[in-house]
């Protein structure tokens, strides 16, 4: 063992310097020139343990170096590759780290796409060129040298056409259109300009001599309804439903009863009103809905209704409760009605786009007016020295001021954005008050159509149904949320914001609101019909009635009786409740 070990240290002393530099500088220990200067090591056990020990690092960087790369492109391979090197990355190592999404990137929702440079005008030429003639160059195949295999598409018109481009044709036939040559530039009845037409441009395809009877006849039913229409309103009657007009001392249905219980003549309000519990009675006469009631002036001995049937009924209200005379002289739905101070005159506004004048005790027609917009509302001016005013609210989104004398339009208040729904006098007349479906309440001064009060907030609704409360403090408005909201009726306007109202289902519907005279109760009809009563104070739902089976669209409280409401719905009827 000594032994071995003496003849190990004395290989590595003979070895000098320079073997020692040379040998560490090749790298393959196989070379035979490398160990051609080397003295053999001495054969036995220990040394051949020793030389396994220092191999195998060299031995595994051999291995891994002297591996063949394959080149994809070969198509034939003249040894057996590996399966590594067969599935060997193309270029460098594989990254272990590398997700889909890194390996995938997208620039654009089906994928990705790489920039490529094109010139704009050579793919606009080709895009035209194809659309125009059915081929277009290949982009895969270079533009040196084009022939019959270059192109795609219709490769025979290609070849017909020798491959020529739209704007190419455009350049070889050279007729370009010309205009017709008008004066000169100060020349006004001659100068054409850039509106001349081309010199081989027709008017125009004229129709064949059937098509153009056929039109002329179209043309002339249009004009013939047309003015139908404007000229001939519905013709205006009245029917008397009572035996005898006048009584025998010679008064008529308007004269106030004085046999009725209660003085009508008296501006007195109730001191204490109650819930109405029960229906007393049912005025039936209307075919289809009832949209409108409206009750004579200070005694309400009278009431007025229009209807969806294009008439307009009066009823008693006392005694026998009967319908005393009927108003025919619209061709549509009446939308609304509204007595004058007195109660003598009325006016109507219908689908028809009229409004018209009535004579509430003869039934007579005085005068109609029209702007060829549809009415939505109707208000003579409360003031005695007013009353040949009244003004309406138009589809046309305008409110347009007549004056009854002369039969013209004496003022337009035109601001809002939508068809004007209501319209409301408040501060002792003064001003008036209209609500939109702009969702927007202004208030105007008389007879100046600017607004000097605009309220619209983004979460208000459109308010198609405005009642003034007895005192003439708050704004009953009918909001499309389902709420009744109350604005003061003087100065300021603001909304107030604890008297609030729910608890009914109005949407869609311009259901009307009203107070019970001592201003205990607000009442409301709504979408199922209902009759519905609020405390006034705490704006609690008190009472919930089954008025009518479809809308109940209207709800009146008598401004004289304790208890008695008057609701209508688009079921025809109208009730008395109690």
């Amino acid at each position: 063992m000594s032994s071995a070990i003496e003849s190990l240290v004395s290989y590595r002393s003979d070895s000098d310097s320079e073997n020692e530099s040379d040998c560490s500088s090749r790298n393959d220990i196989n070379d035979p020139d490398a160990t051609a200067h080397l003295k053999p090591l001495p054969s036995g056990p220990t040394m051949t343990l020793a030389v396994l020990n220092a191999a195998p690092e060299v031995a595994v960087k051999e291995s891994v170096e002297t591996g063949q790369h394959l080149d994809p492109a070969l198509k034939e391979v003249t040894f057996n590759p590996t399966f590594e090197t067969l599935f060997a990355p193309e270029f460098g190592p594989i990254n272990p780290f590398k997700s889909q999404q890194m390996a995938a990137p997208r620039n654009m929702l089906s994928g990705y796409a790489e920039p490529a440079h094109l010139n704009d005008f050579m793919f606009e030429q080709q895009r035209r060129t194809f659309s125009t003639f059915g081929y277009a160059l290949d982009p895969s195949v270079g533009t040196t040298e084009v022939t019959n295999s270059s192109y795609i598409g219709a490769v025979d018109e290609a070849e017909k056409n020798k491959g020529i481009t739209v704007f190419e044709a455009a350049a070889k036939t050279g007729d370009k259109r010309k205009k017709v040559k008008g004066g000169e530039a100060g020349e006004i009845e001659t100068f054409l300009g850039p509106w001349a037409k081309y010199a081989d441009e027709k008017d125009g395809a004229k129709p064949s001599e059937e098509m153009q009877k056929e039109l002329d006849e179209i043309t002339a039913k249009r004009q013939k309804k047309g003015r139908n229409e404007e000229e001939a309103p519905a013709e205006e009657k009245t029917v008397l439903h009572v035996k005898d007009m006048y009584d025998y001392q010679g008064r008529s249905y308007l004269h106030v009863p004085q046999d009725v219980g209660i003085n009508l003549r008296t501006a007195d309000v109730p001191d204490k009103c109650y819930l109405p519990k029960k229906q007393i009675h049912v005025w039936t006469g209307h075919t289809k809905g009832v949209s409108a009631i409206r009750l004579f002036p200070a005694s309400g001995h009278l009431l007025l209704s229009a209807s969806m049937d294009c008439k307009i009924k009066l009823w008693e209200v006392y005694n026998e409760r009967r319908c005393i005379r009927t108003f025919i002289g619209h061709s549509k739905a009446v939308r609304d009605i509204c007595y004058n101070n007195d109660g003598t005159k009325f006016m109507s506004a219908a689908y028809d786009r009229y409004l018209k004048l009535w004579d509430t005790e003869t039934g007579q027609c005085i005068s109609r007016f029209t702007n060829r917009k549809v009415p939505y509302c109707v208000k003579f001016n409360p003031d005695e020295d007013k009353q040949n005013l009244f003004v309406a609210g138009m589809s046309d989104k305008k409110i347009v001021q007549w004056d009854i004398r002369t039969g013209e339009v004496v003022q337009e208040y035109d601001r809002h954005l939508g068809a004007v729904n209501t319209i409301t006098f408040v501060d002792e007349n003064r001003r008036f008050v209209s609500t939109s479906d702009d969702k927007s309440l202004r208030v105007w001064e008389w007879d100046i159509p600017v607004d000097f009060k605009y309220i619209a907030e983004p979460s208000m609704h459109s308010m198609p149904a405005v009642t003034l409360s007895p005192n003439g403090k708050w704004l009953a408005c009918q909001s499309m949320d389902n709420q009744i909201l109350i604005f003061g009726a003087q100065n300021r306007f603001r909304l107030n914001k604890k008297k609030i109202f729910k608890g009914h289902m109005v949407a869609g519907y311009a259901c009307q609101v009203d107070f019970s005279p001592d201003m205990s109760y607000v009442v409301s009809g709504d979408a199922d019909g209902k009759l519905n009563i609020w405390d006034w104070k705490t704006t609690k739902l008190y009472h919930r009635i089954k008025a009518h089976d479809k809308v109940c669209i209207s709800a009146l409280w008598h401004p004289h009786e304790t208890s008695k409401v008057i609701t209508c719905g688009w079921d025809g009827l109208i009730k008395l409740w109690d």
